[in-house]
């Protein structure tokens, strides 16, 4: 399942993440791409609302992942500094204790080869004629991912 969606701003976005952590379940995982600013974090912020989070959630860039205890927990991970693939394994940021919560990848692309097979992949981008915008696509690799999708995410 692919699709498409026009946020309108920053709250929007957060509202896509949020809608995407209360319909998750156990094992998603959620690869974002996108240029730097595009709303990455942002989208993750609503993931974690959506899961209940309490705790602050801001880019792990400088220390790669964090955990947040949620309804279910958040594996946020952020492959921005990582110089390859490799060292995401090497790290073990990947690994099975995630099946139980849900994962946040954000640079995903930076992980191509090492990412779980089953995911939904999220790219944001930022149409030049409208840079608060940002078109949110996503692809889903298993059923269990599409169903994620078609509950919280509206085609357009």
């Amino acid at each position: 399942m692919t699709g498409s969606h026009l946020s309108e701003g920053p709250d929007e976005t957060h509202e896509i993440g949020r809608r995407l952590g209360a319909a998750a379940t156990p094992g998603t995982v959620l690869a974002l791409s996108g240029a730097l600013g595009a709303g990455k974090t942002q989208l993750a912020k609503g993931v974690a609302a959506g899961l209940g989070v309490e705790s602050v959630v801001n880019s792990p860039t400088f220390i790669l992942m964090n955990e947040h205890a949620g309804r279910l927990r958040m594996y946020h991970i952020d492959a921005y500094r990582l110089g390859d693939a490799e060292e995401a394994s090497a790290a073990g940021l990947l690994d099975e204790r995630q099946v139980d919560g849900v994962t946040v990848i954000e640079w995903a692309d930076r992980l191509e080869g090492w990412l779980p097979v089953n995911r939904l992949e999220i790219r944001l981008d930022t149409p030049a004629e409208a840079p608060m915008h940002r078109v949110v696509r996503w692809t889903a690799t298993d059923a269990a991912h599409e169903r994620l999708a078609a509950r919280a995410l509206r085609p357009s």
